[in-house]
């Protein structure tokens, strides 16, 4: 480990590229299914994808309109013009010998995402976007002296989102990567399994003890936030510790291994010369109208950065609304934010609904305790009567978690919730008699903290009132108990 003070002495400078797989049907330039999770190997393929002599690519409509979306997520607007170049460089899981992107004239130019760190705002600027298609994939079988290609992957449609070199920190890079991942969620352009690999992070670092940046390396193919952290904290500390030793160091493309928590070297890093780019001769460039590009700004939904500012004017602090950010794209069978859209206008509802939710629903099922799912309407009017019941006494807090709790865990939202809630037992007893009956035995079985108020303790009340609610097994009205006490007492 560096010493606190050597690390000082520098600064490091971060850049990320990450590839977001398009959630389209087909490939970006072949009929094929896109999904090749459970595929076994070399079934999602064609002519194109195998890079066979005169087969002749077909843009995929959709992909471009995916990637549109992307560019007003990212604070940016879909270029009128852009077109496909070739990248050329030679793997076994590269048939064609040179890769479909975009060089000089992406779909995407420029863009911004917004970070908080420790309380402080920063703006991450985007310097591009690019479509182009997938590589295959190389697996290396343990033990064995020879490599298999797997093509199902080829032509796949990524997004590729260049990040300016604005971070100089693990946790601003492993923010900025979450943040960018909640975007592609929310743009509902990629279903961003990291699992899966649908979004990948490349992380570029270096280190300077001057304002010229330092000789970088690229880390690639990070498919976690946590990993994007540690592998930035392991090569700010590789590179110093180098560096302090009078050593050099190199660029290049290093690789991450999780079970050893360290970057290891995979191959010099190479400049865009060595690529040889040139304009696709097969592809037309890609010219989108003006009433195209509004079509699409006109159906973005809500970004988390709009959905943070209603949700603290509700009164959530940071940490409820991450949850809800979080959960919303955690389970795509539950609208959690849809809910709370339809409260706005009743702001005191919509926040005690996001609390319940934060609280009761969304732990239950991470935990999978809870696997029912219901339409929003049904969920909204279970949430408004749990809050009116609530708010009329008719329930205390406990009640009001364990009727969700209750009602959740059917097969259907009730229809008669009163009926449903007294026969769970969930209902405050707001009959006076009953509870009179109730205070009267309170009141002899504890004489002392009876007498104790009557002089003016009223702290002991409280106790009084407990032993009330344990009598009637949680369900009398505790401030109706209060008031029977008071009156029994005769003050």
């Amino acid at each position: 480990m560096i010493d606190p003070k050597t690390r000082a002495k520098y600064q490091a400078t971060i850049g990320i590229e990450c590839h977001v797989q398009l959630k389209t049907k087909t490939k970006l330039f072949a009929a094929v299914g896109n999904d090749a999770r459970e595929a076994p190997p070399n079934t999602l393929v064609s002519h194109i994808c195998f890079g066979l002599p005169g087969s002749l690519p077909v843009l995929n409509e959709e992909a471009v309109h995916l990637a549109s979306r992307a560019a007003f997520a990212l604070k940016s607007t879909p270029q009128a013009f852009s077109k496909f170049d070739r990248k050329h460089y030679f793997y076994p899981d590269l048939p064609m010998g040179y890769q479909i992107t975009q060089y000089d004239e992406p779909i995407i130019l420029g863009g911004s995402v917004d970070i908080v760190v420790d309380g402080q705002a920063k703006t991450i600027g985007i310097t591009r976007a690019h479509l182009e298609a997938d590589a295959g994939k190389s697996t290396h079988p343990a033990g064995a002296d020879y490599s298999l290609v797997d093509l199902n992957r080829a032509g796949t449609p990524l997004l590729e989102i260049v990040s300016e070199p604005d971070m100089h920190s693990s946790a601003e890079a492993k923010t900025y990567a979450r943040e960018l991942y909640l975007r592609m969620r929310y743009a509902d352009v990629s279903d961003a399994n990291l699992y899966y690999g649908n979004m990948r992070f490349d992380v570029n670092v270096s280190v300077s003890q001057t304002e010229e940046l330092g000789t970088r390396s690229e880390t690639k193919n990070l498919n976690s936030f946590r990993s994007v952290e540690r592998a930035v904290d392991y090569e700010i500390e590789r590179q110093i510790e180098l560096l302090e030793k009078g050593q050099r160091i190199v660029q290049e493309t290093r690789g991450w291994d999780d079970a050893k928590q360290k970057t290891l070297s995979q191959r010099s890093k190479e400049n865009a010369d060595d690529y040889r780019y040139m304009p696709d001769p097969d592809l037309p460039p890609v010219v989108l109208e003006d009433s195209y590009i509004e079509d699409i700004k006109a159906e973005m939904p809500a970004m988390p950065e709009e959905w943070r500012k209603r949700l603290s004017s509700l009164g959530l602090d940071e940490s409820q609304i991450e949850i809800l950010l979080d959960a919303e794209v955690e389970e795509s069978q539950v609208n959690y934010l849809a809910l709370i859209e339809m409260l706005l206008d009743q702001p005191d509802v919509a926040r005690q609904t996001a609390n319940w939710q934060i609280n009761v629903e969304i732990p239950l099922r991470r935990e999978g305790k809870l696997t029912q799912f219901f339409n929003d309407s049904d969920r909204l009017e279970l949430y408004k009567w749990t809050y009116g019941s609530f708010k009329a006494g008719d329930m205390n807090s406990n009640q009001a978690h364990q009727v969700l709790i209750a009602a959740l865990g059917e097969t259907s939202i009730p229809s008669d919730m009163i009926g449903f809630a007294k026969e769970k037992g969930l209902l405050q007893v707001s009959d006076e008699g009953e509870i009179n009956t109730i205070v009267a035995q309170v009141l002899k079985d504890n004489a002392k903290a009876a007498e104790d108020v009557k002089n003016g303790e009223m702290k002991a009340i409280g106790f009084l009132v407990g032993q009330v609610m344990k009598q009637s097994q949680g369900k009398a009205n505790p401030q109706l108990a209060q008031e029977l006490i008071k009156k029994q007492l005769g003050i």
